[in-house]
């Protein structure tokens, strides 16, 4: 089960954190990856950590985003600075390996 907390609103250029906990360590030390969907449009694949903890990122976040996680807290992080609109949406983290979702919170940034 993995469960998140963080999100909220914030303006443009603004930073929020996202937290993805899971009460089992597997699923923290293998790979993760945040989601995200706007409204209207379909769930796109936002960053990744792998098993090696190299990280991967859509191109529209690189630079402002980072991925990370603390397997001693069975926590992943997202961490996304300087905020666009564009950024608005519920993010989810999930287990690449075992197909697991967090519940989801919501982004918003203002203009």
């Amino acid at each position: 089960q993995l469960v998140q907390s963080g999100g909220g609103s914030v303006q443009t250029g603004g930073s929020l954190s996202l937290s993805c906990v899971s009460t089992e360590t597997i699923y923290i030390t293998s790979a993760m990856d945040w989601y995200r969907q706007a409204p209207g449009a379909q769930r796109e694949l936002v960053a990744g950590i792998n098993n090696d903890g190299s990280t991967n990122y859509i191109d529209s976040v690189k630079g402002r985003f980072a991925i990370s996680r603390d397997s001693s807290k069975h926590t992943v992080y997202l961490q996304m600075n300087n905020l666009k609109p564009e950024d608005t949406g519920v993010y989810y983290c999930r287990s690449r390996v075992f197909d697991s979702w967090g519940q989801g919170a919501q982004v918003t940034v203002s203009s």
